[in-house]
């Protein structure tokens, strides 16, 4: 970064922008958080005091940590910290059963972790068998973090960071069987914030983020703001009012919301009354933004809207400039700058133009792979006749002519009934067009007749009189013979992760064992 605060080619690593921000605009904000504020002068010199203290215990350049606990200042501190002294980090979900994070813990190798009182305290159960040293957050018994770090003024020993060291270790949910570490390196985060020029990422943008600080979807919009010098305003726990009320009172700019929250957000009486004309750039990532929800967004919420698509295991990523391109509102846009997208069939083959098939990507946002996992990390991989590698996404898509993605379903979602591929999806958007439906999820069910068998679950619009038998009989009417489902119940809410996707296997699980 030169003396005017423009990234130069090459390899950066964030901590050093960091450094570089807190020399050239010491009391700039750098982070937020309930009524605390951090600029960069005083996130570096604490970023310091935690690379300093991991040297000081014996930890080296591609050791880990781990970090269990939710959002608060001194979370963003650690995992800077640790990325100075050139220490990987894995941020595990305090959501996450005790078992589940204890297999994390001994998989990703943790030597210290970082844990708040909710966490230290889901992990009592197996808290013998973790042989990382914790060291307490807010409300956790033990060594307290204000005593554990360093002297004030303190500096690490300089550590000159590789792009392809570990910058973390993010797990994946366990939704289908045990978490899988997604190896992201330096590089690779890197290349993000290099792609955040299509955001305008600078010193004056106020990011409001409100997803956990162990959620990829808050990386993906924290490390750009930082690292292009921006703020960062943090919430712990979402809630729409709240919300408004932080983008209001901070004059937010960037954004970063799952499609849930953007509908919570918009479903308030009062929403119309803030003012929300600071905002810029509103981005949406991790689950499926419907068309409608979209256009709704655009029409009432000032700024750009953009939604991205891709995995937290890199690859290939859409972007849709919704504003630019109202009439392409049901796709995910197109690959982005440098990212080559294609579709393959089940055999590997490439299909035809304008055919179906699974999304493959490749582009410099690439996971090295999982962690200790080389089997899984060769599933996940699709290499073209020239041998280069490409990342699997497990989503059915088709492309039109103009190069716009159409995601169609997650290939493991995908209903197979009577011999007939049905794309939930499909039938998930003819309920919505109903006026008493707020959501819906459709997925198979076992059928001794079928083999598999479509059933929706749908939660309705407040004060909506429709009863399930009678949104059974109209979504059936205007689906095709082999679409029509099986079974229709209605649900106060859908299950979802706490980044708000829908948990499909649950809704599978709870329908078999109602119906067993």
């Amino acid at each position: 970064m030169n003396a005017e605060g423009v990234l130069d080619r090459g390899f950066h690593a964030i901590p050093d922008l960091i450094r570089a921000h807190a020399a050239r605009q010491p009391r700039s904000a750098a982070l937020v958080h309930e009524g605390r504020t951090l600029d960069y002068a005083a996130l570096d010199a604490l970023v310091d005091r935690v690379a300093a203290a991991l040297q000081r215990e014996g930890l080296a350049p591609r050791d880990a940590i781990a970090i269990c606990a939710g959002t608060s200042l001194e979370y963003a501190a650690v995992f800077l910290g640790a990325l100075r002294a050139g220490v990987a980090v894995a941020p595990l979900a305090p959501s996450a059963t005790a078992e589940s994070l204890a297999g994390m813990l001994a998989d990703a190798g943790a030597k210290l972790l970082f844990a708040d009182g909710a966490a230290a305290d889901a992990l009592a159960p197996v808290r013998a068998r973790i042989a990382a040293r914790l060291v307490a957050l807010e409300g956790a018994s033990g060594e307290p973090l204000a005593s554990w770090l360093a002297a004030e003024g303190a500096a690490p020993e300089p550590v000159a960071i590789r792009p392809e060291w570990t910058f973390n270790i993010i797990y994946s949910s366990g939704t289908t069987g045990a978490p899988k570490g997604i190896v992201q390196p330096h590089a690779m985060r890197w290349a993000q914030l290099q792609r955040s020029a299509l955001f305008e990422y600078g010193p004056e943008a106020v990011t409001l983020l409100a997803t956990p600080l162990y959620s990829n979807t808050t990386l993906v919009a924290l490390f750009p703001t930082l690292g292009m010098g921006g703020t960062a305003v943090l919430m712990g726990k979402f809630d729409a009012a709240a919300y408004l009320g932080l983008a209001e009172k901070h004059r937010a700019t960037h954004t970063m919301l799952v499609p849930v929250q953007y509908r919570r957000i918009m479903a308030l009486p009062d929403f119309d009354r803030h003012d929300l004309s600071s905002f810029r750039f509103k981005l949406c990532t991790s689950a499926p933004f419907p068309a409608a929800l979209k256009a709704e967004v655009l029409a009432r919420w000032p700024g750009a809207l953009f939604d991205l698509y891709g995995l937290t295991e890199g690859g290939g990523t859409c972007i849709l400039d919704a504003r630019a391109h109202p009439d392409k509102l049901h796709t995910v846009g197109r690959p982005a700058p440098g990212h080559d997208i294609r579709l393959i069939d089940e055999e590997g083959r490439e299909v035809a133009k304008g055919g179906t098939g699974e999304v493959v990507g490749r582009s410099p946002v690439m996971m090295a792979g999982y962690h200790n996992r080389p089997e899984m990390t060769a599933e996940a991989e699709w290499f073209d006749a020239e041998d280069r590698r490409f990342l699997r996404t497990g989503d059915i898509g088709r492309l039109d002519d103009e190069g716009f993605l159409t995601l169609l379903d997650r290939k493991k979602d995908m209903i197979i009934s009577g011999g007939f591929n049905i794309y939930p999806s499909d039938l998930e958007s003819v309920l919505r067009g109903h006026p008493g439906v707020a959501e819906a999820a459709v997925v198979g069910v076992p059928s001794g007749r079928w083999g598999e068998t479509p059933v929706a679950f749908v939660v309705l619009e407040a004060g909506s009189p429709v009863t399930a038998a009678e949104l059974l009989a109209w979504a059936n009417e205007r689906l095709g013979k082999t679409q029509r489902l099986a079974a229709l119940e209605l649900l106060e809410a859908l299950p979802r992760s706490a980044i708000g996707k829908v948990m499909k296997r649950e809704l599978r699980e709870a329908y078999g064992r109602a119906t067993s």
